[in-house]
């Protein structure tokens, strides 16, 4: 799958991705700020657009830099800051590859997870996208080969991860000043990252089978 590849496939999980809005409005309603769904539905359609720009001749990291900055953009918030840092550090792992086998991807994936604990003083634990996102990597790493079934597997496990955010308690940003009040009610930030790998799933049986 080369980087043009790449591009159409990022955008048609993020057409799919927008249609999350009223739910992840709503999760963030109840321990946040309430603009997570603006946040995702705005930075998802900066990255249809950048991905309209992308060609084949380009690298993965270009790709991820694309992406990182045209969410970073969408709309100003934390969420948006975090996810435009993550990418931004996997893209630099990425490199000037032109395709990514499915270690190469986790290893994007981990450096992204590490920038968003550093930038957003979090850690596994703290009810945070995190605790989708590092589930869904160690999943990535144990797959078998293919990419369905590695997606199938890291949405098994992020999944999983998003249903443990229920009883956490809230430690960090906004959720942690409501407190109790979020407890029952899955992470926003988890839950937007699990229903991007689910789009992403749903989109890929119309892209290329391998990476």
């Amino acid at each position: 799958m080369n980087t043009t590849d790449l591009a159409i496939w990022f955008s048609a999980a993020c057409r799919q991705w927008q249609d999350c809005y009223e739910e992840l409005t709503h999760l963030d309603s109840v321990a946040g700020d309430g603009d997570l769904g603006i946040t995702v539905r705005a930075g998802a359609a900066e990255v249809m657009t950048a991905m309209n720009e992308i060609d084949s001749v380009q690298s993965i990291g270009h790709l991820l830099r694309s992406c990182g900055a045209a969410f970073a953009r969408g709309n100003p918030s934390s969420f948006a800051a975090l996810t435009g840092a993550g990418l931004l550090a996997g893209a630099k792992v990425a490199g000037e590859a032109v395709s990514l086998d499915s270690d190469q991807a986790a290893s994007c994936l981990e450096a992204a997870a590490s920038k968003i604990s550093e930038r957003g003083n979090a850690q596994l634990g703290d009810r945070t996208v995190l605790d989708a996102l590092v589930p869904s990597i160690e999943a990535l790493r144990s797959a078998p080969a293919g990419i369905q079934v590695a997606l199938t597997t890291m949405v098994e496990a992020a999944s999983t991860g998003v249903k443990a955010t229920a009883d956490m308690p809230p430690a960090k940003g906004r959720a942690a000043w409501v407190g109790e009040r979020g407890r029952g009610y899955p992470d926003g930030g988890a839950t937007a990252y699990l229903r991007l790998l689910e789009a992403l799933l749903a989109s890929q049986s119309d892209s290329p089978k391998q990476i």
